[in-house]
């Protein structure tokens, strides 16, 4: 039998300017892996003093953020008064919580450029955390462990796996990994009871269970099961899952609650400007119509 569930391709945007983003997460018949309820693969995208990112500021609720770049640089401006840049290899942790708006864009003096790549991700809180006080940490590269799985180095980003800790503070159990892993290398975890886990595909090619999968294709496995692939080229992947939750997870926009009230009560804050204002940001994205 296997213990492959699903494997999802993703839905490819053009944000302009050929920036493309594949979402994975959420999906019609996935909308969660573990607490992961949103996975966007930004990029690889250039840009210059001329073509710049611009995520204007926006809100959230009930979801923690992870922003982590292969490649480039974004600033990172929110509305506790956090101005951080990040750069490759380091996490931006975002708790929303009760609500925090932010902002992130690439902003370029004359003559530079730069090349970004990376993932960005939601994390859904458990019932009882999804309305604690909004929350931003930053962690350095060098912070973050690396851990030895069958020759291949992995960096722990967030959670526990093979009996480390993450610095990361988190509110649930959860892992999430990254590798530059070389052809021939193969990687297997054990999920715990109650866990669900997948691997994405970044770049380059994995096998699992003899079928080889390509790039921005996320393979789902069933709770409880081992979580086992070999790369078949070099490539870049993602390990990513954790605690299974109990309630469903409504999501609409930028907000994410086990309440759909909730939901409408964010909308309304957003639409009457009772949401605090990002730092050193003037423009906005508007509450959608729909």
């Amino acid at each position: 039998m296997s213990d492959v569930a699903l494997v999802i391709n993703p839905r490819s945007s053009d944000l302009g300017d050929n920036f493309i983003v594949r979402r994975v997460l959420p999906f019609m018949s996935k909308r969660m892996v573990g607490p992961f309820i949103f996975w966007d693969h930004m990029g690889p995208a250039k840009f210059n003093h001329e073509k710049e990112m611009k995520v204007r500021a926006h809100p959230h609720i009930g979801l923690a953020t992870i922003t982590y770049l292969f490649e480039g640089q974004i600033m990172h401006r929110d509305s506790l008064g956090t101005r951080q840049m990040i750069k490759p290899g380091e996490i931006n942790w975002m708790t929303a919580g009760s609500g925090i708006a932010h902002s992130e864009r690439v902003q370029l003096a004359a003559g530079e450029e730069t090349t970004v790549h990376g993932i960005q991700v939601w994390v859904a809180l458990p019932k009882e955390f999804q309305e604690v006080d909004p929350s931003f940490f930053h962690h350095k590269e060098k912070d973050l462990p690396m851990i030895d799985v069958n020759g291949a180095q992995f960096r722990l980003i967030v959670g526990e796996a093979f009996g480390i800790t993450s610095p990361v503070k988190t509110y649930s159990d959860m892992f999430y990994l990254s590798s530059n892993i070389k052809a021939g290398q193969g990687f297997a975890l054990k999920t715990k009871t109650n866990q669900e886990g997948a691997v994405y595909v970044a770049h380059g090619e994995v096998e699992v269970e003899g079928v080889k999968y390509g790039e921005s294709q996320m393979i789902c496995f069933n709770p409880e099961a081992e979580i086992k692939f070999t790369a078949t080229a070099d490539s870049i992947v993602m390990v990513l899952g954790g605690e299974i939750f109990p309630e469903k997870r409504f999501i609409w926009w930028n907000f994410v609650s086990s309440s759909s009230e909730r939901l409408e009560k964010a909308k309304l804050d957003w639409k009457e400007g009772r949401f605090a204002p990002v730092i050193d940001e003037e423009e906005y994205i508007p509450l959608p119509e729909k």
